[in-house]
């Protein structure tokens, strides 16, 4: 099972994946626990590019470079875990790439995803969780915790478009996503998620 979480920046993402995690390897499920763009050598060499505020890339690079991360993400521990049956837990997957450089940038997204389909082999999430805080809470944590990378120091208007666009993906693949408040504690979060987990788990068991 493919889970994914998205969300703006500072959502919250990071400290729920955990919880989750561990949740369920205490009970004995073999977890997979990785991240985009990232994952793999090639992927992390592509995220400090990516990241790297002293760089300005063109939105469609963008685009490719956290493709090339996705498809050898994909290819080499995502399809392969998910053939030998693990939960996979990843923060962000392609609704990532739809909602910034989509609804932030301004590119198409029906082509934004497609090729991001291309890049995965057709693999989608069999849920995904959007972890939804306001911009301005998402500001305030950014700047209490520092040290801001090239997306995080975009303006708000940029992120406000990219929280309106997580919001009409998941109207569109209402099947799949999961809007959480990322204003809860993070218990509340965690057992949230966990319900909601088990109850797609068990609808998918034949």
């Amino acid at each position: 099972m493919l889970v994914t979480f998205e969300g703006i920046e500072a959502a919250g993402k990071s400290t729920l994946i955990a919880a989750l995690a561990a949740t369920l390897r205490n009970r004995g499920d073999v977890v997979l626990v990785t991240r985009e763009p990232g994952g793999t050598s090639l992927g992390d060499s592509l995220r400090d590019l990516f990241l790297d505020p002293a760089l300005r890339i063109d939105p469609i690079a963008e685009v490719m470079l956290l493709n090339a991360s996705r498809a050898q993400l994909v290819a080499d521990v995502i399809a392969p875990a998910l053939k030998d049956r693990a939960v996979v837990l990843c923060d962000r997957f392609f609704d990532a790439t739809v909602a910034y450089q989509g609804f932030g940038r301004g590119l198409d997204v029906e082509s934004l995803l497609e090729i991001c389909l291309t890049a995965t082999h057709r693999i989608a999430p069999d849920l995904t969780f959007l972890v939804d805080i306001p911009v301005e809470v998402s500001r305030a944590r950014l700047q209490a915790r520092g040290g801001a990378d090239r997306l995080e120091r975009e303006d708000a208007d940029f992120h406000t478009r990219v929280r309106l666009g997580y919001h009409e993906l998941a109207q569109r693949f209402e099947n799949r996503f999961v809007i959480l408040d990322g204003t809860a504690s993070p218990d509340v979060l965690a057992a949230a998620a966990f319900e909601t987990y088990e109850r797609r788990r068990n609808a998918a068991i034949p």
